[in-house]
Parts: structure tokens; C-alpha cells; sequence
């Protein structure tokens, strides 16, 4: 059980606290709900901006990084398509250094030509490198649109096109700012060796006085259910022919996740699951297969990818793997299969939640999906899946017409 205490400041920043004694170091967590589908279609990429321009020096504190190290911090971030996530570790006596950094980028960039030029650059080459110029690394440009008609999730974080990056202007960047990163908009999580009183007098000390922004309402379409299937075929300079089947399934919250992911557990969680034993293993069609759930906020994927052998044919690839599914819709699982990818899912749940940072990071993500306390029902929600429902949400979500297919064909 993770005990924790919920405040939310008049400015409408959200904030968690968490005691942990058993390290001397302390996390500080700021989760921004803000995303790539929180973009618009035409200057996409500015959440995934956002995450370098942070780091590039505020209101009052030029270069962010030096006084984070003189108080023996470290920091990091991630950007997805719900949420912009930016944490740092460092003693808890030096917690207030924390603070003051994250509550000044919060207050306001230093927003100059010079410092935007620098960041669009970086983002540009990243696309370019990571995006455009590696084997498979278009996939999720062509893979998004296939299968999403409307949601903002139809393009990756990167963004659909580095020119929507280069062409964005200091008063683009600054508009997305003033409308996203807001401390009503913010969820803060404290976890470590902290005492809840004074840290809510600390946080109400260094964030209290930033105003209240005016949001971005922008409402996100509803994915239309997919009623047919959907294909597309690329060539490219790859070494192998690949395939990948996506799958539309439930949001993150909704009760069919849990077995949604223990779906993609059976189908593939080590070699004992089943496209590895039967589609590499013994059938030898392909040289590494997966399987694996998107997990987004918003109605996401299941997504089955494989590397063909050179002698196996695309028909024979996806015959394969829809033959595999179709098992999981028609004879329920044993009892062992499934408490086994359980009890794999437990493990790597408690073992991640031994991280200080990881428990930050968790709490504010749980919050964010609607109370920070879903995070002591997790385990519980696998444990009470039956061999049954997973057979029942299989038959929902493992459909030809739910399904786009993407033929990565090596040239």
C-alpha cells in the first residue's frame, strides 16, 4: 500500500506527497497534462518541442542544470501523446533548489529567437535521424494514420512532419506555452524522506503566487469504431520484410484494460509465450515477433510486430499470427498460462515501485487517469482477471475488421 496525501492549491495545481524514510533522496515530479493530441493537425510536434525549450532556461534562471548540480540533482523527461512528464532527484535537504527550478519554468521560458532556432534545430535532426533515416523508423508515421480516422493520436509524438517544427514561430511556441503549462494544469508529486505539513508550505511558497491560466479547450475527437479493415504496404531499405497488426482496444482506465494487457502477455512476454514458441520456435516463419498494448489515456492499440524469415511470405506471416488470435477467441487459456503473465505483471509492478522516482512518477500518472490511489488497485485488477474474460475481450478486440495492417516490404 502507498500512502499519500492530496492538496490542491487555490491556483489549481495539484499535489501529491508521499513519506518514504528508507532513502535520503528525494523525488520531485511535475506532470504536465498536456500531449501530442493536444496539438493541432497543422503544427504538430510542439509537446515533444516543449520538452527541450523546459530546459533551456526561465524567467530567472538562465541554465537550469547548474544549480540543480550544485545541489547533487539530477533531472530527466519524457513526452507522450497525454501527458508532458519532467522529474528530479536529489536530497531532500536540498528540495527547495527543486522548487525554485520547476516553479520559475512554470512562471515563464526565457522565450528568445535564439534559444527557439537552437531547439528546433535539435528536434529537427532527432526526427530526421531517428524518424527518417533508421531501418523501421517511419513505422508510426505510416502505422498512426492507418489506424486512427479523427483522434490526434493518428501522429506520433516527433509530430507528422519536421517542417511543422521548423516553421513554428516564437509566437506558436508561446500561445502553446501560456495554454498548456499551467498550475492548473499541473499535477506535482513529492515522494521521499518529506514532512506532508511543511512541504505543502513549501510548495504553496514557491508555486502559490502563479496565476491560473486559461486552458486550451480544445475538444479531442472520438475515435469512430472501425468497421472494415484497413491495409497499406511500403517499401523500403530495410534488411527484413516486417508486418504489423493493430488493434483497437479500450482507454487506460476502462475495466477491460487489465485483460487486454495480459492479452498481449500470453501472446507475447518472454519465450514461453506463444508466438515465440509457435511462430519462431517451431514454425520458424519469423525471427522475432511481439505483441504489446500502447497503454494511452484515450482508446489505444494492440499491436502484434514481426520480422519475417527471408523464405516467409507476407500471406503466410499474417495468417499466422491471425490463426494465433483466433485460438485465444475460441479455447480459454489454462489456468496456469494466466497466472503465470499475473504473476510476471505483479512482480515487475512491486519491483518498479521500490524506485522512489518510479512512485513519483506512478502516483502522478494515476492521478492524472483520475485518483493517484488506482495505483493500489492495480494488482488487484489483473488478479481478478478470469481465464474467461480474457476469451470474451479477445473475441471484442481480435476482429479482421478491427484490425490495419501495415507490409513493411524490404526493397
Amino acid at each position: 500500500m502507498i500512502e499519500f496525501s492530496r492538496h490542491i492549491l487555490p491556483n489549481g495545481l495539484t499535489l501529491i506527497v508521499h513519506q518514504d524514510f528508507s532513502t535520503p533522496i528525494a523525488a520531485v515530479n511535475m506532470l504536465y497534462k498536456v500531449g501530442s493530441k493536444h496539438e493541432h493537425a497543422e503544427k504538430t510536434g510542439f509537446a515533444h518541442l516543449f520538452e527541450h525549450l523546459m530546459f533551456g532556461g526561465s524567467e530567472n534562471i538562465p541554465v537550469y542544470d547548474e544549480p540543480l548540480t550544485a545541489a547533487s540533482g539530477e533531472n530527466n523527461a519524457f513526452t507522450n501523446n497525454d501527458i508532458t512528464n519532467y522529474y528530479i532527484t536529489l536530497p531532500a535537504e536540498n528540495i527547495e533548489t527543486a522548487f525554485w527550478l520547476e516553479s520559475d519554468r512554470m512562471l515563464s521560458l526565457a522565450f528568445s529567437e535564439q534559444s527557439l532556432n537552437v531547439q528546433k534545430k535539435v528536434v529537427v535532426e532527432e526526427f530526421n535521424q531517428h524518424y527518417l533515416n533508421q531501418p523501421y523508423g517511419d513505422v508510426w508515421l505510416l502505422l498512426r494514420p492507418l489506424a486512427y480516422a479523427v483522434h490526434p493520436y493518428s501522429w506520433p509524438t516527433i509530430g507528422k512532419s519536421p517542417e511543422h517544427i521548423q516553421n513554428a514561430t516564437l509566437i506558436d511556441v508561446k500561445d502553446f506555452f501560456y495554454h498548456h503549462y499551467a498550475p492548473n494544469n499541473a499535477i506535482l508529486t513529492i515522494a521521499g524522506p518529506v514532512e506532508p505539513e511543511s512541504t505543502v508550505e513549501l510548495v504553496q511558497k514557491w508555486f502559490g503566487e502563479i496565476e491560473r491560466r486559461a486552458l486550451d479547450d480544445k475538444n479531442i475527437p472520438v475515435e469512430p469504431k472501425q468497421e472494415s479493415p484497413r491495409f497499406l504496404e511500403v517499401s523500403r531499405n530495410v534488411p527484413f520484410n516486417a508486418i504489423y497488426k493493430a488493434y483497437h482496444i479500450c482507454r487506460r482506465n476502462h475495466p477491460d484494460f487489465a485483460p487486454t494487457d495480459l492479452i498481449s502477455d500470453i501472446l507475447s512476454n518472454g519465450k514461453s509465450a506463444r508466438l515465440y514458441q509457435h511462430l519462431v520456435k517451431e514454425k520458424q516463419l519469423f525471427s522475432n515477433i511481439n505483441a504489446f498494448v500502447t497503454g494511452d489515456i484515450d482508446e489505444g492499440l494492440l499491436v502484434v510486430t514481426g520480422q519475417l524469415f527471408p523464405s516467409t511470405s507476407f500471406r503466410d506471416a499474417d495468417e499466422s499470427i491471425t490463426s494465433e488470435l483466433e485460438e485465444l477467441k475460441i479455447k480459454p487459456v489454462s489456468d496456469y498460462e494466466l497466472e503465470k503473465v499475473k504473476n510476471r505483471f505483479e512482480s515487475n509492478f512491486v519491483f518498479e515501485e521500490t524506485s522512489i522516482l518510479n512512485k513519483a512518477i506512478n502516483l502522478s500518472f494515476y492521478e492524472q487517469l483520475g485518483n493517484a490511489g488506482y495505483i493500489n488497485q492495480e494488482v488487484e485488477k489483473y488478479r481478478a482477471v478470469s481465464t474467461n474474460r480474457i476469451m470474451e475481450v479477445a473475441r471484442e478486440i481480435l476482429s479482421v475488421n478491427n484490425c490495419s495492417t501495415l507490409y513493411y516490404k524490404k526493397n
